[in-house]
């Protein structure tokens, strides 16, 4: 029944974005205010000049993969909406994708149709990709990587990561947590991955010792244990992982670079680590890079931003990377809250990754559940009220604005706090996932 139940919410929710998007382009022909995202029209753009055998680069603002372009194509040749349908069907996707995770991790079926629900039916995802935001492309890509390594596949996760990285930059925080998880199963020729990849409940002698004889006998010489720990980090596994997955990323780079030059490396990914928007988001930076954008900022400017950022996420990996899911969660949030930018698309990020952890909170939703939610929601409208007036009124009120940035901040850290704080592992779940992983029968 639950399977049913599965299939008619994605046919509702195709259903609805089909709605969507013949109602955007009845909307952007009669009314003032479009209900297409400018970006998609950067990228039907970009498109246009690759069709016509010029660089997507020479449509300013367009700082994505060439492969963006290339997938819209048919914009020129089919429909101007090709584009919002295979964004919408990755939405889909990204839902396909979410109920087999869970599934593959033991999560009752009824709990499963809730936590895919939090996707399929959130109006704020179904809305990113009918307008024409490329972002559900990105995350059914994070998925899939997911349940390659769940599946014990290593060669195709890092073919799929290697290209993620290419084709939005910013999955390269997961890096180093998937490097972590590798040596815990064995990936075998049956791609049956061994018991322990998600669960948390390891020694951390078993998680840094895959060779415990040689440890006993290095042990007693303290001056040696930081190079046993070392040599036990290196393995086969992470070797082959990264050498595929940057393989991938470097032919892609190459191969565009050769075809666009530096335009394509200077717009496609350094731009994305120096960038410096004046214009107001989100971001706590805003108002500096505000003030000083027409000083300019030297490199090490640009870079030290990223120092907040780097030191959590080191704290989170270290602490969540055998809960992968969680972790590339929380990576997420802090990311995208700690970031010089940020922008309303960049929230699809850890939202394709929440149905992943809701299993396993023990938080009401009826009462600390609910708290978080209006906190995280009262803090945006409160930035999009002094927004408003900023843009729409023209009134001067950055200070303002700036402090509901810091509000919003605050509400990231403080929800993130929460859910951290009621994240489990109940031995009920351990058990699931070793019978699933080790081909023994079901537990009931």
């Amino acid at each position: 029944m639950a399977s049913i139940d599965i299939r008619s919410l994605l046919i509702l929710s195709a259903v609805v974005r089909v709605f969507l998007i013949v109602y955007g382009e009845w909307q952007d022909t009669h009314m003032e205010v479009r209900y297409t995202d400018v970006d998609y029209i950067v990228f039907s753009d970009a498109s246009s000049l690759m069709a016509s055998g010029k660089s997507p680069y020479e449509r300013s603002t367009y700082r994505y993969s060439p492969l963006l372009a290339f997938l819209l194509l048919p914009n020129s040749i089919i429909h101007r909406s090709w584009g919002k349908i295979l964004f919408s069907a990755s939405d889909l996707l990204v839902g396909l994708f979410l109920h087999t995770i869970l599934k593959i991790r033991g999560v009752p079926e009824n709990l499963r149709f809730y936590s895919v629900a939090s996707w399929l039916l959130n109006p704020f995802t179904f809305t990113i990709g009918t307008r024409g935001n490329c972002e559900p492309v990105v995350c059914a890509m994070v998925l899939w990587v997911i349940i390659s390594l769940m599946n014990g596949n290593m060669l195709q996760a890092a073919l799929w990561y290697g290209l993620l990285v290419h084709f939005r930059i910013y999955p390269i925080i997961y890096s180093l947590p998937i490097l972590l998880v590798l040596d815990v199963p064995k990936f075998r020729s049956s791609k049956k991955p061994t018991v322990g990849i998600w669960s948390p409940n390891q020694h951390r002698s078993s998680q840094l010792n895959p060779r415990p004889a040689k440890l006993s006998t290095a042990h007693n010489s303290l001056m040696s244990y930081p190079w046993v720990l070392f040599r036990s980090m290196i393995t086969k596994e992470r070797i082959l992982f990264g050498f595929i997955s940057g393989a991938v990323f470097f032919f892609y780079t190459a191969l565009f670079f050769y075809l666009y030059g530096w335009e394509f490396l200077n717009e496609a990914l350094l731009y994305h680590l120096t960038r410096t928007d004046p214009r107001h988001n989100f971001s706590i930076y805003f108002y500096y890079i505000y003030l000083q954008h027409e000083q300019g900022f030297s490199l090490v400017e640009k870079l030290i931003s990223f120092l907040p950022q780097l030191m959590v996420q080191l704290v989170l990996i270290f602490r969540f990377a055998q809960d992968l899911p969680f972790c590339l969660f929380v990576q997420t949030v802090t990311f995208v809250a700690f970031n010089k930018v940020i922008t309303a698309q960049y929230f699809v990020w850890f939202f394709c990754l929440l149905p992943l952890i809701l299993p396993w909170s023990n938080m009401k939703l009826k009462w600390k559940g609910l708290v978080c939610i209006l906190v995280w929601m009262g803090a945006q409208i409160h930035w999009l009220m002094w927004g408003y007036f900023l843009e729409f009124k023209g009134k001067n009120v950055f200070i303002q604005l700036w402090l509901a940035s810091v509000l919003f901040l605050v509400a990231n850290t403080w929800v993130l706090i929460m859910i951290i704080r009621h994240h489990r592992y109940s031995p009920v779940f351990v058990q699931l996932v070793e019978s699933k992983f080790s081909g023994a029968s079901k537990i009931e």
